[in-house]
């Protein structure tokens, strides 16, 4: 259960105090069964709607406070009029905004009852998502809220009344635990480093046990025993101890089946170690760790919803530090796998944690197909901005499914280029590899790099540098952590592994 907004769902009934919401399209009428619940409030929309200028459209709403026949109601009117490009209502947007305008309110009832024809419980259920998603806020550690000390701090309560509550309650049983696991993963991206550490974040996935997911730590020792020196390198120059975490949600009918593996990358913080990075937004750097809370958060919602899939994560966690012991520039380290590494910039450490960690899933469970997530490089947010995230395949149906699924959630990837033409930039004259290939093609020579590290696996890497941390607020998020990644891979799983 959420604790920002507490979502119920009922029958469609008249006003009782709080706040009420209809839905109007062009020609601001609201449903006829509606329009009888609210009575004289319905013949004055049209003339309130002139003094306002209120059309209808999409994404427009029309506030009406004591309105007539309505003692004690402010009625919210939202508009659902498709706009010029034609295109149907996205209710997980359309919850998120309706939610953005309910401002201090603490009683809420939505008749969720379209103006023309019908909707369906999945619509209503993916209204409430989107409820849930722009509800969430991380305001732990502000002794004053922006409300003021005596406001109102309790959760909203919103009832979504329709004509078929039982129904969307069940429909919206999953939604609620995909907000969970985006909810999850948002908050870890928001806190801050010296709370969030290898240690205490590895403690917070292992929560995950209570959820039925199997979890098992490796600590620094057990990682030298497997050879783990890419990883531990990185984490060489920090006090706090690197961690491996390895969850397991068996959900699947059948033993049989080989699990699907999500990788994240954990850097809890990134100072850039010996290359350091400039002092300018450094402390935007709590959030390299976007990829892991994305895994932990989709592992918490494939068990939520007791999804029907054998499903792994590994996160590796570290921070990278330039203390006495950190790794430097002209460094070789030998990988998991046995390949050798070039440190060129230690700054370009996050594919280090990763070629490990893949290593490590791959020989470990042999998965049906192995995705990675991780902030990696800056040179992403140059190529697309941070409306999509990088995606780079050695799968064409995997990269396929990605994009539909991106699609699907908005959580949009473009597929970007990998070739043999690339390599050429990361070969090494010391080692079989360094570990960044300059400024050109950054982004690709990073997935080129880890590539060389996931075998025949089907493998897909997501670079979410743009999209993780620091992304445009919008109306279903309005947090710095987005928990990006949990509602595509989880839509992905769904659509195409379950079973």
């Amino acid at each position: 259960m959420s604790e920002f907004v507490k979502i119920a769902f009922g029958p469609l009934a008249a006003p009782k105090g709080g706040t009420y919401v209809v839905f109007v399209g062009a020609d601001l009428e609201p449903a006829a069964r509606v329009a009888a619940l609210i009575g004289a409030a319905a013949q004055r929309l049209d003339s309130a709607a002139r003094a306002v200028r209120f059309r209808g459209k999409s994404s427009t709403a029309m506030d009406i406070v004591e309105a007539p026949g309505l003692d004690g109601v402010r009625l919210l009117v939202v508009g659902v009029a498709p706009g010029k490009d034609g295109k149907p209502v996205d209710f997980v947007n359309l919850g998120g905004y309706v939610f953005g305008k309910l401002g201090a309110a603490k009683k809420v009832a939505v008749a969720f009852v379209a103006p023309e024809g019908e909707w369906e419980p999945a619509q209503a259920a993916e209204f409430a998502l989107g409820l849930r998603l722009r509800a969430y806020r991380f305001d732990h550690y502000k002794t004053k809220k922006d409300s003021g000390d005596d406001a109102d701090d309790s959760a909203p309560a919103v009832t979504i009344e329709t004509d078929a509550a039982a129904a969307v309650r069940a429909a919206a049983a999953p939604r609620m635990a995909v907000a969970d696991g985006v909810e999850l993963a948002r908050t870890l991206v928001n806190e801050p480093p010296n709370v969030l550490y290898p240690e205490s974040f590895a403690e917070r996935a292992a929560a995950l046990k209570a959820h039925d997911v199997e979890v098992e730590i490796l600590d620094e020792k057990a990682m030298d025993k497997l050879g783990m020196n890419a990883l531990l390198g990185v984490g060489q120059g920090s006090k706090r101890a690197s961690r491996l975490v390895v969850m397991r949600w068996r959900g699947a009918h059948s033993r049989k089946m080989k699990p699907l593996a999500f990788v994240g990358k954990g850097v809890c913080f990134d100072s850039g170690g010996i290359s350091i990075k400039p002092a300018a937004s450094m402390e935007d750097m709590k959030g390299d760790m976007a990829g892991a809370a994305c895994v932990v958060g989709l592992m918490r919602t494939l068990a939520a919803r007791k999804a029907k899939v054998d499903a792994v994560g590994v996160i590796g966690l570290v921070e990278n530090m330039p203390g006495g012991g950190a790794i430097r520039p002209s460094d070789i380290l030998t990988s998991m796998s046995g390949q050798t590494i070039e440190i060129i910039n230690t700054d370009a450490e996050g594919r280090l944690v990763l070629a490990d960690a893949l290593t490590y899933a791959r020989e470990k469970f042999k998965p049906r197909f192995m995705i990675d997530l991780a902030t990696l490089t800056g040179a992403i947010l140059v190529a697309l901005g941070q409306e999509h995230a990088g995606l780079f395949s050695n799968d064409d149906e995997l990269a396929a499914r990605l994009s539909a699924a991106g699609a699907a959630t908005g959580e949009a990837v473009w597929r970007m280029p990998l070739g043999a033409a690339y390599d050429k930039l990361i070969d090494s004259k010391f080692a079989d590899m360094k570990n960044t290939g300059g400024r050109n093609a950054g982004s690709i020579t990073a997935a080129q790099f880890l590539k060389r590290f996931v075998g025949d696996t089907a493998w897909a890497h997501l670079d979410i540098a743009g999209t993780g941390m620091s992304s445009p607020a919008n109306d279903i998020n309005q947090s710095w952590g987005s928990g990006w990644g949990v509602r595509l891979l989880d839509r992905l799983v769904a659509e195409y592994y379950e079973g």
